[in-house]
């Protein structure tokens, strides 16, 4: 019994210690090949913003919310980038036969975001992405601090306090 005892006493210091010196950790992005518009290989890893924050969307060309909710951060992404130095990266899930429509659909409506191709949709699994819109906040140190699915009006406001509550250095709820 005392033998027990000690074990459980030492276990518990233990595991009191293991919970006080471990730091919250944030996920971050997988390493997945993608394709650039322009059919050269990009890697996911190679995403970064300087240390800013970074929206990464994922959408698909005939998804209305998708394009909607991009259409609504292009009004205000200039102004976003000036204020935030933030970066948006559009992640297309649309596969090898309709991919070709990403770039003419992006130029016609000005969006002025990198844009990248994910026909395998390796990237999108990667991530646990399961549908479309879905959004990813990534801090300076591209950790995933937020994410969200579906789009809502007025929604583009809570992305940019998001943006600038991880400027602030604060936490993000």
């Amino acid at each position: 019994m005392k033998k027990f005892c000690l074990i459980l006493t030492i276990s518990m210091y233990s595991l009191m210690v293991f919970s006080q010196n471990t730091e919250k950790k944030l996920a971050q992005i997988p390493s997945v090949d993608l394709k650039t518009v322009e059919g050269k290989t990009f890697n996911s890893s190679q995403i970064e913003n300087n240390g800013k924050p970074i929206i990464i969307s994922f959408w698909a060309t005939w998804c209305k919310p998708c394009c909607k909710e991009l259409n609504t951060i292009a009004e205000v992404y200039e102004d976003w980038q000036k204020e935030t130095g933030v970066k948006l990266i559009a992640v297309s899930i649309d596969d090898s036969r309709s991919s070709d429509k990403v770039k003419p659909l992006a130029d016609g409506n000005n969006w002025d975001y990198e844009i990248l191709l994910d026909p395998n949709q390796d990237f999108k699994r990667a991530m646990n992405v399961n549908m479309v819109p879905h959004m990813f906040i990534l801090n300076g140190k591209n950790e995933i601090v937020w994410q969200h699915t579906s789009f809502s009006e007025g929604g583009e406001l809570e992305v940019i306090d998001i943006v600038r509550k991880i400027l602030k250095g604060e936490d993000i709820k």
